[in-house]
């Protein structure tokens, strides 16, 4: 009788510590995904600021913005082979460190170093990015779209709120937008501290992945139609960022009021990443979404284009659909990969050659409007880009897997 009841004794305090170590590990995934945009978003409101302390010139402070997706195109492919031998605990806890360094060196007044700091947080948030959907693959294989849905709102509601607090941070802390902007290496350091029982509790483990993870997607249609889907809807997100508000200003409305829309369009966007990967994970292919996600983007450029004065339903459309069409986009990772190296062989390309095209964005958008002095071909050429997204969903939503 003392033997059962000390089984069942034993039992019971497995199962605590198996749960402790699944809460853990979901708070470490959560602070990982939170560290993930606040580093970058926290730059844009204070750019002109950056830019006469540092005397850049508009073309420096362009690319000081491009900078961290130049990075992510760069380094990204390498993750997976990276995480093969280091195991992807290891490399995502050395990338957090990697994410606290660069944020302080960018904040130090060493000419060079804002430079070099940008460059290291770029490589450490390209991690994050490629190894969340391979750790969700692998720990959660049963619950990759609540998961993602956490995640992805958790980057959202961060980054927005880092962005708003930027500039009034930088009007209160002694070292003003330095200040500002090297606070964030605190977040990066919890991380850093709560992913450590990961990082040291499991080695890096000799899995054979199912398909050549490494070499599977450069060859596969699937892949690059996901690559495709990717690439088109981080093209339009980031135009739609930069330049909203000015087509809004041209057409009649505030600085204030453009911000605040702005402000709307992001809070719908990180709404919708909440709900889809619930929806999309009860469907059977996620075609009727990849498609619809991207009409619906496009309705909401002709909108711009045509009834400039309905800027807040417009706002609204093109909110809802960047956040079905963003977190689609890190779902495809997961539910096309056969296994974790599989996604995060599939991520690392996906983002690379994805933030690759999406830095030509802004500046292509930007330049049409210099050349015509107007909207109309800018926005005609984001329409374009999103038919082409919509017809790419239909290839990227179907419910295969790369090989």
């Amino acid at each position: 009788m003392s033997a059962d009841v000390s089984t069942i004794s034993d039992r019971v305090a497995d199962a605590r510590m198996t749960t402790a170590r699944r809460v853990l590990l979901i708070a470490g995934i959560l602070l990982v995904a939170a560290n993930l945009r606040g580093a970058l978003t926290a730059v844009g409101p204070l750019m002109e600021t950056i830019r006469r302390s540092e005397g850049l010139s508009a073309g420096q402070a362009g690319l000081l913005s491009a900078l961290p997706l130049l990075t992510f195109a760069v380094f990204s492919p390498q993750v997976p082979k990276v995480a093969r031998r280091v195991g992807m605990e290891r490399l995502t806890w050395y990338a957090l460190l990697t994410l606290a360094a660069g944020i302080v060196l960018r904040s130090v007044p060493v000419t060079g170093l804002l430079w070099l700091g940008t460059v290291l947080l770029g490589m450490a948030i390209a991690v994050g990015n490629v190894l969340l959907p391979a750790l969700l693959k692998r720990d959660f294989p049963d619950r990759v779209a609540p998961m993602t849905s956490l995640y992805s709102v958790t980057m959202g509601v961060v980054g927005a709120l880092v962005s708003g607090l930027a500039v009034p941070l930088a009007g209160v802390l002694p070292g003003g937008w330095r200040m500002a902007l090297g606070c964030l290496a605190g977040l990066a350091l919890i991380g850093f501290a709560v992913w450590a029982p990961q990082a040291l509790g499991r080695q890096a483990q000799p899995v054979v992945p199912t398909v050549d993870a490494a070499g599977a997607p450069w060859r596969s249609a699937l892949a690059w139609q996901v690559t495709a889907y990717m690439g088109l809807q981080s093209f339009g997100f980031y135009i739609v960022l930069a330049w909203f508000p000015a087509i809004m200003n041209d057409n009649g409305i505030s600085e204030e009021n453009s911000g605040w829309l702005l402000l709307l369009l992001q809070v719908l966007g990180v709404t919708m990443s909440a709900a889809i990967p619930l929806v999309a994970n009860k469907m059977r292919d996620q075609r009727l979404l990849a498609t619809g996600g991207s009409l619906m983007s496009l309705c909401g450029y002709a909108g711009m284009l045509v009834a400039p004065g309905l800027a807040v339903l417009w706002a609204v459309v093109v909110g809802l659909a960047s956040g079905i069409c963003f977190v689609l986009a890190l779902l495809f990772f997961t539910l096309r990969a056969a296994d974790s190296f599989g996604a995060a062989a599939l991520s690392g390309m996906a983002q690379s050659i994805g933030y690759l095209f999406a830095t030509t964005g802004p500046v292509l958008f930007g330049a049409l409007h210099d050349w015509t002095h107007g909207w109309s071909l800018p926005l005609a050429v984001l329409m374009a880009a999103a038919l082409a997204q919509a017809a790419v969903g239909l290839g990227a939503g179907r419910a295969l897997t790369v090989h």
